[in-house]
């Protein structure tokens, strides 16, 4: 197969849907796009009903290429990583795998210009985050919640406003920040580096104020960035965790039983944000990103230093500062379905704790003088009778 080809039917696939987020190959299905969250098919001329396995490793090889490490990778270890470009279309982070003895592609579409926060309409603390001069900033969420995005919003914001080197390490590198008031030096995974310890142990010796770690992926890269962070470097990454306190829990489980007590210390330090997100269908299509946004003061610190108890809980410290920024998840989609981009189901849903927002939800609907209950027509069997101070049968 030619390149030409090749581009041919990622553009094709592009084209069949808006909103494309990704791009999916795998046998016996037929090519397939994610729009908005949800897999449709992609029709082609002459029709393809099923990929066989054949085609998806012819489209796989010529995806790799010539890059013996890649096919090292897939063959040793079922799964490889890479990005591809299209001309003057659209780059894709790659991942190609095996399942049941054939190969499966995905292609993330990654964004060519630079988001904004006022394009993605995130919280005015983003900014402030942007300013720390040192520290660990985690961004946590699942694969494809938009967490490179938001990293890449916060970097933009500091390529605007401060004269530093930043130095981000990727996998791949997935927005291309051009030089403006900051020195961008952008790493990729594979190609410049061979893994994230070294290479963030590499970024101490390239003199950066700002580094950018992809993910945080094992016990050496945290280690190594904290240690970073304690030395005067904003450090910048991502975990897959699903909220504050399991980011915590994360971090501190990569290290052994008696190491606890002093990562616990470090982390308390060296921590400044987490900020976890979870992207929510939208009312009408798409979809919109909900935050849980966590700073470091006296008693996050005291939490982190001895876990969580009653009255403890990252959870009620979010809730309780709320007032300077912080958020919770709740507080979060409870402002969303104010502003009507989600319906109250998906309010309560994607909820942390269901009670809480279903309150809100209905002092929400209260607000606009919206029934909150769907019962109607109840009425005492008995009236009070002041004659008689007592209650009797109402007439019927």
């Amino acid at each position: 197969m030619r390149q030409a080809e090749l581009d041919y039917i990622l553009e094709r696939m592009l084209d069949a849907r808006g909103n494309v987020s990704d791009l999916n190959l795998t046998v016996g299905k037929p090519l397939q796009v994610e729009s908005s969250g949800v897999l449709v098919d992609v029709p082609l001329e002459p029709p393809l009903y099923k990929l066989t396995p054949f085609q998806t490793e012819i489209l796989a090889l010529n995806i790799l290429g010539k890059d013996g490490r890649l096919v090292k990778n897939l063959v040793e270890h079922g799964s490889a990583d890479t990005s591809y470009f299209v001309r003057d279309r659209a780059r894709f982070r790659v991942n190609v795998f095996s399942q049941r003895n054939t190969y499966s592609l995905v292609l993330r579409k990654l964004e060519t210009t630079i988001p904004t926060m006022e394009g993605l309409k995130l919280p005015e603390i983003f900014r402030k985050i942007s300013e720390e001069k040192n520290g660990l900033v985690l961004v946590t969420g699942a694969t494809g919640s938009g967490k490179t995005t938001s990293l890449a919003a916060m970097l933009d914001i500091i390529n605007q406003t401060k004269s530093v080197h930043v130095v981000t390490l990727e996998d791949p590198v997935e927005y291309m920040h051009p030089h403006k008031k900051s020195t961008f030096n952008q790493r990729e995974l594979g190609k410049d580096f061979d893994s994230f310890a070294n290479g963030l142990r590499a970024a101490l010796r390239q003199a950066p104020k700002v580094i950018l770690v992809g993910e945080s992926r094992d016990r050496e890269t945290v280690e190594i960035g904290i240690t970073a962070s304690e030395t005067g470097h904003l450090v910048m990454s991502t975990l897959h965790t699903v909220d504050a306190g399991q980011t915590i829990n994360r971090v501190v489980g990569m290290f052994d039983l008696e190491e606890e007590k002093l990562i616990r210390i470090r982390l308390a330090e060296a921590l400044r944000w987490i900020v976890s997100q979870r992207l929510l269908p939208r009312k009408g299509g798409g979809r919109v990103a909900a935050f849980e946004i966590m700073g470091n003061n006296l008693r996050t610190k005291d939490s982190i230093l001895n876990g969580e108890s009653e009255g403890k809980t990252f959870y009620e410290i979010i809730t309780d500062a709320i007032p300077f920024g912080w958020r919770t998840f709740d507080h979060s989609i409870l402002e969303l379905y104010e502003q009507g981009l989600i319906t109250e189901e998906t309010a309560v849903a994607y909820a942390t704790r269901k009670p809480v927002v279903q309150r809100g939800v209905d002092q929400i609907k209260s607000k606009r003088g919206e029934k909150t209950t769907d019962i109607d027509g109840l009425e005492l069997d008995e009236e009070y009778d002041q004659a008689t101070g007592g209650f009797k049968k109402k007439r019927r």
